[in-house]
């Protein structure tokens, strides 16, 4: 076992740690910027044609980019300020695409419907190679729940679309904040009648892992390709601090969430002969 205290629960980020959303979305921007360019019933203006027609593929990844930084911005600044009303990350999702267009001076190019459909993407995001197979053998140990800022029904769709197969979902929206405010981490462990040292956050970025450590959970970190916002002094310095419990870095034979169950003590190669938790239920009926 590599951490102090065996767990009982793993708590997963989800957007960047489970699923590779940069891919996801960039793809689907550029097919439909594609699409209403040679549509023979979209009315476009010429000047957003011409810019839409100038974007390539990199364009739209800036663009993917801005809009992830926007929901960062968005769920960070509601975490801070309880006094703010509260905003789901689909609407956040929704309104933020369109400011996005009128910045980016392409508004016009998808009518009303179109960008409401394009926002719902994120829950279509395809997961990354070893997740769902990791999670499958994570939950013979361990109960493995989201505790994501999405919103239920985003997770429920991802979960779906994705295939892993989480035992609970977890969602920052059952505790009224974003992570990475307290209640969120808390309330989590308290949904499963746990103490928080029997929990552990898995997640591709240290600013969350700080927070759940901060709350006494532990802390599992699995690298993603540019998923960490920190800079390589910030990274090296929670190297030397020691505050994260478990960390499979990228590359050197890791394969993510496999690796993760293989350090805390699942026989991957066998695949078998261990107990499976009943996921009709969290413990204390919660």
């Amino acid at each position: 076992m590599a951490l102090s205290v065996p767990p009982r629960a793993l708590f997963f980020d989800v957007f960047g740690t489970c699923v590779d959303w940069r891919e996801s979305v960039i793809n689907e921007l550029h097919a439909q910027a594609h699409a209403a360019l040679n549509s023979a019933s979209a009315s476009l203006a010429s000047r957003v044609r011409m810019t839409a027609s100038d974007m390539t593929i990199e364009h739209w990844g800036r663009f993917a980019q801005d809009w992830r930084d926007t929901y960062r911005k968005f769920t960070r600044n509601l975490a801070a300020d309880p006094s703010l009303p509260w905003v789901s990350v689909d609407e956040h999702h929704l309104t933020s695409l369109k400011e996005l267009m009128a910045a980016w001076k392409i508004e016009g190019l998808w009518n009303d419907v179109e960008l409401r459909a394009i926002s719902l993407i994120w829950h279509r995001l395809e997961p990354w190679e070893d997740s769902a197979e990791g999670v499958e053998l994570l939950n013979q140990l361990f109960y493995t729940c989201t505790l994501s800022n999405g919103n239920h029904s985003l997770l429920a769709d991802l979960r779906s679309y994705s295939k892993i197969p989480f035992t609970h979902l977890f969602s920052a929206e059952d505790f009224g904040t974003y992570k990475p405010a307290p209640r969120v981490y808390l309330g989590a462990a308290e949904k499963l009648n746990l103490p928080p040292e029997q929990c552990a956050m898995v997640a591709a970025h240290l600013f969350d892992l700080k927070a759940a450590k901060e709350n006494g959970l532990q802390t599992i970190y699995v690298e993603r390709p540019s998923e960490e916002e920190w800079n390589e002094d910030q990274i090296q310095s929670a190297k030397r601090e020691g505050w994260v419990d478990l960390w499979v870095s990228a590359g050197d034979g890791n394969k993510g969430f496999v690796t993760v169950a293989e350090k805390l003590g699942i026989d991957v190669a066998g695949r078998n002969g261990l107990r499976r938790l009943s996921t009709s239920a969290p413990p204390g009926g919660a």
